[in-house]
């Protein structure tokens, strides 16, 4: 089983993002415009419906490059910032003014969402001792641009494969100790995170049942 990666796709540029690790869980959001219509002589007034607006897309992504060094912000979340400042090559026809560039959340061949960027928190959570950021978390909001219909579900990410063994979080456990414990050398967490599709290693819960694929298993 190949774990198919999660991709944000730079629309201006057709420059792409592929997550380190895909989501363990997105969200979509949506509200619906219904006016308040005068109406007396009644408990409530009448409701109408005004048209619908765009769905939203919340996604947290983990970025890791701690094992050969790199500037995580070089690697991977420059290209993601590039999405929330405005691209001077790309001008308004009505107003001759520049604007972010438009995206494309894909995985797979399930769906795909086109949108722009409406919020972008960056955090870096390690550093190597010149201060350079090895490890960040970016939580991203999409909000639709195209309306493609009903939204497909999502596709399976995790989950046991036959021929794998299992293990069950406990608490205080993380991700290197299990891989210490299971694979004989922490370094294998990866593998490991991998395999179940987890977002962010450090938010590893009690409770959770990870798969644990051989070593010698082709990564995804």
């Amino acid at each position: 089983m190949t774990l198919v990666k999660a991709t944000i796709r730079n629309l201006d540029t057709n420059k792409a993002v592929s997550c380190l690790f895909n989501p363990t869980e997105y969200a979509f959001s949506k509200e619906v415009g219904w006016a308040e219509a005068p109406d007396r002589g009644s408990n409530i007034p009448t409701l109408e419906f005004v048209g619908g607006k765009p769905a939203s897309l919340t996604l947290s992504l983990f970025f890791d490059t701690n094992d050969s060094g790199e500037d995580v912000r070089a690697k991977y979340t420059n290209d993601l910032w590039d999405l929330a400042l405005v691209n001077d090559a790309k001008l308004d026809s009505k107003t001759s003014k520049g604007r972010p560039p438009r995206c494309m959340f894909e995985w797979g061949n399930a769906w795909s969402f086109e949108a722009v960027v409406t919020s972008l928190t960056q955090r870096f959570t390690l550093f190597l001792e010149d201060g350079t950021p090895t490890r960040a978390t970016v939580d991203i909001t999409l909000k639709q641009v195209h309306d493609p219909g009903r939204f497909p579900a999502q596709n399976p990410t995790s989950g046991g494969v036959a021929g794998h063994r299992t293990r069950v979080v406990q608490q205080r456990e993380t991700l290197d100790l299990i891989a210490a414990e299971e694979y004989g050398e922490s370094r294998h967490w990866r593998h490991i995170a991998e395999a179940n599709g987890i977002a962010n290693p450090l938010r590893l819960r009690p409770g959770m049942r990870l798969t644990l694929p051989p070593l010698d298993e082709p990564a995804r």
